[in-house]
């Protein structure tokens, strides 16, 4: 059965002014459910995890003075978002739906997190509206449970994933590869593993010809036996945050061929969300759903 996280908070609204589509954490699994792509048995609830699984990877001086609530201006500035408890509580909830999907997917092949894909958190800070790293928290716990050694982390997202690039940059068990538009977000660039910076405008055509030539072979040489996959959806060419020119069906077909690479190698696969940000709130809830549509197609 595909397992899917969600919880109200996801949708936790933000001071007027704010224009990072909030809307869409509500409406996606309501398009599920109102589809039949799913039912009200494939979505669980996550909960606070254990500060020890995120302390595994970020700096525990930056986590609890994020969660006291004492994170300097500057600092909290970078993240984009108004500092509050809500909103910690926000990332802590998603960060241990990553966990429990990570623990589903190794039981049924794949599992998602309606929200997530927060790479641009560091070890030490958060940005772009990303305070913890949900991915990297999932990957250690996974490891340190002994339910993995070589993780891969598929970063398909528009911006590049610069945070867990960082936060993996001396770990041979993690191994990070972006693939993102290279005049997007972050400017300055850190090193995943191998990076696929793409010129504005990049079709779908070119996209996928470079993703199948790739992916395959990394998979053969790495040997990973998990794999997170930062779906995003900020690649189609109507996305405000993105510069690249994939269309809806280009998109989906991206997803088709990362999900069934991995249930053809028995892999599993855990999805989070990431970005979407179209002026049209119905192009970010197909283009999403379309990965969920695919993920019971594919595994179920």
């Amino acid at each position: 059965m595909l397992k899917i996280a969600y919880h109200s908070i996801y949708k936790h609204p933000l001071p007027e002014g704010h224009r990072f589509p909030m809307e869409k954490y509500e409406l996606l699994p309501q398009q599920l459910l109102h589809e039949g792509t799913c039912t009200s048995d494939n979505f669980f609830e996550p909960k606070k995890p254990n500060d020890k699984y995120i302390v595994a990877v970020h700096d525990p001086e930056y986590y609890y003075e994020v969660v006291n609530l004492t994170l300097d201006q500057r600092a909290a500035r970078k993240i984009g978002f108004p500092l509050s408890r809500a909103l910690v509580e926000r990332e802590v909830i998603i960060a241990d739906g990553t966990i429990k999907a990570s623990e589903h997917a190794l039981k049924y092949g794949i599992a998602m997190n309606i929200a997530g894909g927060t790479h641009h958190a560091y070890t030490n800070r958060g940005e772009a509206f990303c305070l913890l790293n949900d991915q990297a928290i999932g990957a250690r716990f996974i490891q340190k449970k002994g339910l993995a050694n070589k993780v891969l982390i598929v970063d398909l997202d528009v911006h590049q994933g610069n945070g867990t690039a960082e936060i993996f940059q001396n770990d041979d068990s993690v191994f990070t590869f972006s693939m993102h538009g290279k005049s997007n977000y972050p400017f300055k660039k850190e090193l995943s593993d191998l990076d696929i910076a793409l010129d504005n405008d990049t079709n779908d055509k070119t996209y996928l010809k470079i993703l199948k030539d790739i992916l395959p072979k990394l998979i053969d040489e790495q040997q990973p036996d998990f794999v997170y996959y930062l779906s995003g959806v900020d690649v189609i060419a109507s996305d405000k945050l993105g510069k690249l020119g994939m269309s809806i069906d280009g998109c989906k077909e991206r997803d088709r061929f990362v999900l069934q690479t991995c249930k053809n190698l028995k892999i599993p696969i855990m999805c989070s969300m990431g970005g979407g940000y179209s002026a049209d709130i119905k192009i970010i809830i197909d283009a999403h759903a379309n990965t969920y549509r695919l993920a019971q197609e594919i595994f179920f």
